[in-house]
């Protein structure tokens, strides 16, 4: 656990009390000395400015941190005005996504695929941002097959990424295969898989719907046995994380990215766990 690199990921809280909270769990985290932290950025852009924000108290605060940008129904001058936000800011890292297109959106803008961001911003600013991209194990769910989904993932690399986050995941096999695959492609970039803690089910259930992550059947029906139960759902969900981790840890992965969701405590607890089996 030791030599594994930390990241966390948060979200632009809507009003004083979030950001309040936000600030409380960063606090917290930043204990841990995460390699960097990542904010979101909504669909259509709808957080900008909370992101800038947020990045930019967060930079201030000692933390590298990393935007997430979106570029689907955005123009080239528009991402390259945000570029150019950060840039002034010192911001040196970013987080580089196709995104989704928010209600009552009609146009697809510029950008179709995040390849063609990463291209761009590599066009517009060299080497001054470090990129991540999103790897997707149990394959994005729009793609049209794994394959497919595969070779966009390649082609987000051969665009200039430095390196990948994951979708969350619970079947550390389905991770070690894409690892595999991408690497038969000629990628060879770090991708570091990401970590949901469990401590809500329904809230899961519904994430995991959007995204396309699988619930294992054996996790599901343990965590729908629990009912209204929170404790047990959070003690059970802290099992499977941590053993996750662990396998993931016991076959080298780069670091571990964790979906705080804003809160510190379940990340916290498996990262404790994971220090404590050292």
């Amino acid at each position: 656990m030791a030599s594994c690199e930390l990241s966390f990921e948060f979200f632009p809280p809507k009003t004083a009390d979030g950001l309040d909270k936000l600030r409380a769990t960063r606090a917290q985290l930043a204990a841990l000395n995460p390699k960097f932290v990542s904010v979101t950025f909504g669909a259509g852009g709808s957080t900008q400015q909370g992101t800038l924000d947020l990045v930019v108290e967060m930079k201030r605060d000692g933390l590298e941190a990393a935007p997430h940008l979106s570029c689907i129904g955005a123009t080239r001058e528009s991402i390259r005005e945000i570029l150019k936000h950060y840039r002034e800011h010192g911001i040196r890292h970013i987080v580089a996504l196709r995104g989704d297109m928010p209600s009552g959106m009609g146009e697809i803008g510029e950008f179709r695929y995040a390849s063609d961001l990463v291209e761009f911003i590599r066009a517009e600013t060299g080497d001054w941002f470090r990129i991540e991209v999103a790897a997707y194990p149990e394959y994005h769910p729009q793609a049209r097959s794994p394959k497919h989904d595969l070779d966009a993932f390649a082609r987000k690399v051969k665009a200039g990424a430095d390196s990948a986050i994951t979708q969350y995941f619970f079947n550390a096999d389905a991770y070690f295969r894409f690892v595999d695959d991408a690497r038969a492609l000629g990628v060879e970039v770090p991708i570091t898989p990401g970590i949901m803690p469990i401590t809500n089910y329904s809230q899961l259930l519904r994430f995991s719907e959007m995204c396309g992550a699988e619930v294992p059947r054996w996790i599901a029906k343990r965590l729908e046995g629990f009912g209204d139960d929170r404790e047990s759902i959070r003690a059970f969900g802290l099992d499977v994380v941590t053993d996750l981790c662990e396998r993931l840890l016991d076959h080298g992965v780069p670091g571990l990215h964790f979906y705080t969701l804003n809160a510190a405590a379940a990340s916290r607890a498996i990262y404790e766990r994971l220090r404590n089996k050292d």
